[in-house]
């Protein structure tokens, strides 16, 4: 049987795939559970440049699967240890020391966007629907997942979303913010591939500071304790004189640092 939740890796690229297509990859809690573990594999392997995410069939995935929704212990609040899986496997993701992109074809409703959300960028085919849609069932939406959404979309889309649970096309997502690519389904993964394999090229150290950043400004922090670290290693790691006489010497530098 193939496990849910697979990792393969081709080259600097590793794909997480969500591999329960029968339920439009539906995510069970053992599955959210899983997932900060199976992250681990890739996040460790100083080969891995660029983590590609995405879901096995035509649907990345359609959210929570409503069969477990309710089988936590505690009776006023059913859902703690779900949640608490949830919550933990999107911070994992977001926390991915390298680039992350979903790659997002048919389905991306509730778990599924939150997943997508927490990649650094999404790219989907013209056929993808999106939908948030905790108002259909009665949950309330934690506020990182809500915190995520709202820098993506803003406030008033992330309140539509939130208020109707309406699904949305892939025209819509990209203009909201919600995605930053649509690729016609048949060039999508060619086009995911040759960007991942842009990204790679870059310097890491680069990449992995800037994440550093942004997370800190979204939490509120101005980011200048992050990054005070990260100047001196540009020097120390070589990355910056290795860019600086790569451009002079006009060709293709050669970045070796892996974190």
């Amino acid at each position: 049987m193939t496990e849910p939740l697979h990792v393969t890796r081709d080259g600097h690229v590793a794909t997480l795939t969500i591999d329960r297509p029968d339920k439009r990859n539906a995510m069970t809690a053992e599955m959210w559970a899983a997932l900060p573990e199976v992250l681990a594999g890739p996040a460790a392997d100083p080969a891995v440049r660029v983590l590609v995410v995405t879901g096995a069939g035509p649907s990345f995935c359609a959210g929570a699967d409503l069969a477990g929704l309710l089988g936590g212990e505690d009776p006023l609040d059913p859902m703690a240890d779900l949640r608490a899986h949830n919550l933990a496997a999107q911070a994992a993701l977001r926390e991915f020391p390298r680039p992350t992109i979903a790659m997002i074809r048919g389905h991306c409703i509730g778990g599924g966007v939150e997943i997508a959300a927490a990649c650094d960028l999404r790219f989907a085919d013209p056929g993808s629907v999106f939908g948030v849609t905790p108002a259909k069932v009665g949950i309330v939406y934690p506020p990182s997942s809500t915190r995520a959404l709202v820098e993506l979309v803003g406030p008033a889309t992330a309140k539509y979303l939130l208020f109707s649970g309406e699904l949305v096309d892939a025209a819509t997502a990209l203009r909201t913010g919600l995605v930053d690519r649509v690729v016609d389904a048949e060039g999508l993964a060619d086009e995911v591939r040759r960007f991942a394999d842009v990204l790679a090229s870059r310097s890491a150290l680069t990449q992995r500071a800037a994440k550093e950043v942004v997370a800190a400004l979204s939490a509120g922090g101005d980011g200048e304790d992050v990054v005070a670290p990260w100047y001196r290693r540009t020097i120390a790691s070589g990355e910056l004189p290795e860019g600086v006489t790569a451009f002079a010497e006009r060709r293709p530098p050669r970045f070796g640092w892996t974190g």
